[in-house]
């Protein structure tokens, strides 16, 4: 089996395994990047598959996320897209490479040309762009660029980049804002209403994960941005007191 053919033959739990056991074959550095990130392959067996590796070593310092965590954060976003059945995030593992500890996600083909600035009136998406808008609010994403959206080669909408996620302090910048004080549809609010359960009970795996890579703190803010949006059942809009946009926006 190809890379090609992985998307639309393989279940997401078969796609995590052979992330998180297969053999990574650095192909080259991804350009433009903040941080250290490799375009590499992952090879399981007869399975091979292209990822995008991240390795904590190569991540800059910034002033107000600990350094070594911003692998971890990009791992607990897939969770959390995961746990609330969006599946906006591509599959995401943390685990040694290369490299050392770091980062591996499922690198989805796509055309760079299209991002959210130019698919954002398209009704195919708009489903998604509501999905992403919560989404964003829930784990504070101070990063959502247009291009951090990708309409992948399977024609549906893709995530990527949540390195700069999941802060105890509020700092959502986002360039998705159309949805600003709409309520929330009822199915959306099920699905958060669910992982605020999830992340209140102990003995969820859930849980668990997610203590693995956040401070404790963050979780507390995040399961407080739920209760924030399920107590409005509306989607967030910007603040009039600070920066709410992410620059560049694309």
């Amino acid at each position: 089996m190809s890379e090609d053919d992985a998307p639309i033959q393989l279940t997401e739990t078969e796609v995590l395994a052979a992330l998180g056991a297969g053999r990574i074959i650095e192909q080259g550095i991804l350009p433009y990047s903040s941080n250290h990130s490799f375009l590499v392959l992952v090879s399981d067996g007869d399975l091979t598959l292209p990822a995008v590796y991240k390795p904590q070593q190569g991540e800059s310092p910034l002033w107000d996320f600990e350094w070594g965590t911003l692998c971890k954060r990009e791992t607990a976003a897939f969770a959390l897209s995961a746990a609330l059945g969006w599946d906006l995030v591509p599959p995401t593992v943390l685990r040694q490479g290369t490299r050392g500890l770091g980062s591996v996600q499922f690198y989805v083909e796509n055309d760079s040309d299209q991002h959210y600035f130019t698919v954002q009136a398209d009704a195919r998406f708009a489903d998604a762009f509501r999905q992403l808008a919560l989404f964003d609010f829930v784990i504070n994403n101070a990063d959502r660029k247009s291009g951090h959206c990708l309409v992948g080669a399977d024609e549906r909408i893709w995530a990527i980049d949540h390195g700069i996620c999941f802060h105890a302090d509020y700092k959502l910048r986002s360039v998705i804002w159309e949805f600003s004080d709409q309520p929330i549809e009822p199915d959306l609010m099920a699905d958060l209403e669910r992982v605020r359960c999830q992340l209140l009970d102990p003995r969820d795996p859930l849980t668990d994960e997610i203590a693995m890579l956040l401070a404790p703190d963050e979780i507390l803010a995040m399961r407080d941005r739920l209760d924030v949006l399920l107590r409005a059942a509306t989607y967030p809009a910007p603040s009039p007191f600070r920066r709410n946009y992410p620059w560049p926006p694309v």
